[in-house]
């Protein structure tokens, strides 16, 4: 990850994109053709402009990106943290990570299901960045990231679930993190220590033990109300919430209004969640 750094044409069947390599340190970043299909392999990027630039592809592999300015940025198609380059058939056998340290994805266009692979984020910011329907983050591990604006039907994972040799770990780093500016509809954090973060807290949010007994109390309490279509609707968002927690989290959870059940009356999903955060061990 050093030499000067170059930029090369290359092709890959019809495909024609420009694979980077090598130590770039500041300035704006571009191309001659304006065709930003772009593979980073084992590159070293420091302070680098991105900003307002619109990638018909984005890869890196085995790179490091260090306060670079990803605002506005676009990605069509992207992977952060990509298990090779070039094309080649991976050989599963090594898959070096990707690093960014502390760069700005402000405002930033990230697709729906973007491939994150073995990217870590070390003290990124993520201010009202399009953080929508990413799934494919197994791999990835965030430290002292924080996160600003809505973040919707996002997985974030602590133990990734396969390539744990080739990872080299059988552990996601994921600590510290400071999710308090962030608006959370949907976000999962899967055998993750919730305490080991910054989140947002009440009167929208409450990190809750017990989740399992909580939910039964609060079901238990709905048994006699007249609405069935409610009952059912909210009996299947707080059982499936419950066996999250427990399977990923040793039943705990952040809970939010949205968590109870989108499509429940939000005066429904309010007394619901103030039942589990009120829930006490008399109840039982």
């Amino acid at each position: 990850m050093n030499g000067t750094f170059r930029i090369k044409a290359a092709q890959m069947g019809l495909r024609r994109y420009w694979l980077a390599l090598g130590e770039l340190n500041g300035g704006r970043f571009g191309v001659v053709d304006g065709n930003l299909d772009v593979s980073f392999a084992h590159a070293r990027i420091v302070d680098v402009d991105f900003s307002g630039l619109r990638f018909s592809s984005f890869g890196a592999h085995d790179s490091l990106f260090e306060r670079c300015d990803f605002t506005r940025t676009a990605f069509d198609h992207v992977s952060f943290g990509a298990t090779g380059y070039g094309g080649e058939r991976w050989d599963g056998l090594t898959w070096p990570a990707t690093v960014y340290r502390e760069c700005v994805f402000a405002r930033t266009h990230i697709p729906p299901q973007a491939f994150f692979g073995n990217a870590r984020f070390e003290r990124c910011i993520f201010d009202r960045a399009r953080l929508r329907g990413l799934t494919f983050t197994h791999e990835a591990q965030f430290i002292g990231c924080t996160f600003r604006g809505k973040i919707q039907d996002v997985n974030f994972w602590g133990t990734p679930p396969e390539h744990t040799a080739v990872l080299g770990r059988d552990r996601n780093a994921f600590t510290g993190n400071d999710f308090t500016g962030g608006d959370l509809l949907g976000v999962a954090f899967k055998h993750i220590d919730l305490h080991a973060q910054r989140l947002p807290g009440l009167p929208d949010y409450a990190v809750l033990d017990r989740v399992d007994q909580r939910v039964a109390a609060a079901l238990a309490a709905m048994a006699d109300w007249p609405d069935e279509e409610i009952k059912t609707e909210a009996a299947w968002s707080l059982r499936f919430g419950a066996n999250d927690a427990i399977e990923y989290n040793d039943g705990h959870a952040l809970v939010s209004r949205s968590w109870v059940g989108r499509r429940l009356p939000p005066d429904v999903r309010d007394q619901i969640f103030w039942m589990l955060v009120n829930y006490s061990d008399d109840q039982q």
